[in-house]
């Protein structure tokens, strides 16, 4: 009898996880970037170039999980002394602090689709709730892959002082607007 009801208890477990997919981050088509005000002037917009991860997704359950993983060092302005001072101690101090994680725990859906991810940011040695606002996402199938390819537009919002990077302030304002544009492969 306890035979039977283990049998059925790991069917149940792997027929509930059958639809689980994970993807593999694609750092060639993965570039979170930022902006934030300057003196009122000008919006600096920024972006880092190097990124990693995996999103875990069950469309049939509405559940997913995704850790990101940017590499701080990687930041680009376009501007290289801007490049430079950005990783100096006085803003991101990248020597200390060379990655930014973010840990997405729970999916919002709207019907099959994702429209929010709830989430953590650690940016700058400190962890913060943060949610992603989803604003489009599609999958397909990729011929040269063979493999199915998701890719999402997401945004959020923040205060950099909240992450104990308070450089310049009022100058250039705390708030700060993130921008995700993402592509994942679904693991082999």
């Amino acid at each position: 009898m306890k035979l039977k009801l283990m049998i059925a208890v790991l069917a149940a477990a792997a027929a509930s996880s059958a639809f689980a997919t994970t993807y593999n981050i694609d750092p060639n088509h993965t570039y979170p970037s930022f902006e934030a005000d300057h003196k009122g002037l000008s919006v600096w917009r920024g972006k880092f170039n190097k990124t990693s991860g995996t999103i875990e997704l069950d469309r049939a359950k509405k559940t997913g999980s995704m850790e990101v993983t940017i590499d701080a060092t990687s930041i680009d302005f376009g501007h290289e002394k801007m490049n430079a001072h950005a990783n100096s101690p006085d803003i991101f101090d990248t020597a200390k602090y060379p990655t930014a994680v973010y840990k997405g725990k729970s999916f919002k859906f709207q019907g099959d689709t994702p429209v929010a991810v709830e989430g953590e940011l650690t940016l700058h040695g400190v962890t913060k709730p943060l949610a992603l606002k989803i604003n489009k996402f599609k999958c397909v199938q990729n011929e040269q892959l063979k493999r199915e390819v998701c890719g999402a537009d997401a945004t959020a919002e923040f205060k950099r002082s909240d992450f104990g990077i308070n450089y310049a302030i009022p100058a250039f304002a705390p708030e700060v607007t993130l921008r995700i544009q993402v592509e994942a492969i679904a693991a082999q």
